[in-house]
């Protein structure tokens, strides 16, 4: 009865609204309401309430939430509302809007990068044990040269062909990704956070992150994408701006948040003044090199002390409303974006996707199995963190958006990559309570990995 009880108010909600929004929507239908700001409101009250049902749902079903809002995204595209009522869809997002849209999505992007960025902690990814170096390179190497090799196989097939090396590059770097916030809840909802394979995981993912959004950079500056004089210019600017945010920025932001930390009820709000302004700086700068915000947005996350209590205060202010709306509105960006139809309506779609899941999900298996047998771990904990590192999540479809808007994947390329991120995504929990309830039958297991010795916390 107390759950009966716990869950009507947030049904109530629920349907208090929806009821806002249908009456709202019967209103300027019956109105014939034009105005700019009032259309992109209700379109945005549409999208945040999808995305945070559909999200409500899937966890019912053991996923994480954000998979149900990537899902609800794709369904107010061309790929479900698109088909069935293309005039609702038109109605709904018209070009304004879409503008609207688009420019607060990225907003959102810029924000929920910096707090990856506040995640990865340089120092620490030294390499604590050989399994940790073994798990992050070979979960990183193998689906990167797979992804690679497919590239040249396929041809043009996901990408122009214009710039067949970038082309190729991009595609391993985009199916050798792992979302580390994503996998931080799946590993809390698996109560995996403390276990030695969480930690594992996590560390090998904080890897990942700085290595291959490291090597996305560089591809970006080498493919010339920039509006400050093309390709040259930006590696030369980039050359510069890295040292000056090891050197020069990470300093000054520790000094301030020393500086707030000291008065913490009155300085916090001009501490987040001044991170919000610097984080918004540097985006701007990296795209106007030619980069993407999105770089300029991590590199500022990880030169903010993100363990320190107030930034972890600051963060935690900016999650909530960039979780609950601004990433919602990037999601129904994809989802506008993205034509599952072109895919799974044509048997060559069903191969690619076929192909670039199989290259994805194998590539990080077989690259965990091997980098963890090296260190000496079983099989089995091999595969198991390798299935672990096959959440792509939200990270993975940033890259789609930052290859996708660089020239380096085209429409169909983009619509198999976020398939086969919602797919993998989708899979890694229910595939990890299938492979420990396996590994429950042998009880020994789990001792033998804690009494490894080449593992140190």
């Amino acid at each position: 009865m107390s759950g009966i009880d716990a869950a009507a108010p947030r049904w109530r909600g629920v349907v208090g609204a929806v009821s806002v929004v249908a009456l709202g929507g019967a209103a300027w239908a019956w109105d014939g309401v034009n105005d700019p700001l009032a259309r992109f409101l209700v379109a945005a009250a549409v999208v945040v309430l999808t995305a945070h049902l559909l999200g409500a749902l899937f966890q019912r079903f053991g996923q994480p939430q954000v998979v149900g809002e990537v899902v609800g995204g794709l369904l107010l595209g061309p790929s479900a509302l698109g088909l069935l009522w293309p005039a609702g869809q038109q109605w709904l997002f018209t070009d304004p809007v879409r503008q609207g849209l688009g420019s607060a999505a990225d907003l959102g992007l810029v924000v929920f990068m910096f707090l990856v960025g506040c995640r990865i902690r340089p120092e620490e990814l030294r390499v604590r044990s050989g399994a940790l170096l073994g798990l992050g390179v070979g979960s990183l190497l193998v689906p990167f040269l797979g992804g690679t090799a497919l590239a040249l196989l396929v041809g043009d097939r996901l990408a122009s062909g214009t710039r067949p090396a970038a082309e190729a590059v991009f595609l391993g770097l985009a199916l050798s990704v792992t979302a580390l916030p994503v996998l931080a809840r799946i590993l809390a909802e698996l109560r995996l956070t403390d276990h030695p394979n969480g930690q594992l995981a996590i560390g090998a993912a904080a890897l990942g992150d700085g290595v291959g959004w490291g090597a996305l950079t560089v591809l970006l500056a080498l493919a010339g994408g920039g509006h400050a004089g093309g390709a040259p210019l930006t590696v030369a600017a980039l050359v510069v701006l890295l040292p000056a945010v090891r050197y020069g920025l990470r300093p000054a932001l520790a000094a301030l948040v020393d500086w707030a930390e000291r008065q913490p009820a009155s300085r916090t709000g001009q501490l987040l003044s001044v991170l919000l302004a610097g984080l918004l700086g540097l985006a701007a700068l990296t795209q106007w090199l030619g980069l993407h915000p999105v770089v300029g947005a991590l590199l500022f996350g990880a030169a903010t002390p993100g363990g320190h209590p107030a930034v972890r205060r600051i963060c935690r202010q900016l999650e909530g409303f960039t979780t609950a709306v601004l990433l919602p509105l990037f999601f129904v960006g994809i989802g506008l974006r993205t034509s599952a139809g072109a895919v799974l309506g044509d048997p060559a779609g069903w191969l690619l996707l076929l192909a670039v899941l199989a290259v994805a999900v194998g590539g990080k298996l077989l690259g965990a199995v091997l980098g963890t047998s090296a260190a000496g771990l079983p099989r089995s904990e091999g595969l198991r963190l390798g299935v672990l590192m096959n959440c792509r999540g939200v990270t993975e479809l940033v890259v789609i958006t930052v290859g996708h808007r660089a020239g380096l994947v085209n429409d169909l390329g983009a619509t198999v990559l976020v398939l086969m991120a919602v797919l993998t995504t989708a899979a890694t929990a229910p595939a990890h309570r299938l492979l420990e309830r396996r590994a429950a039958a042998r009880p020994g297991a789990i001792g033998r990995f804690r009494r490894w010795p080449g593992w140190a916390r």
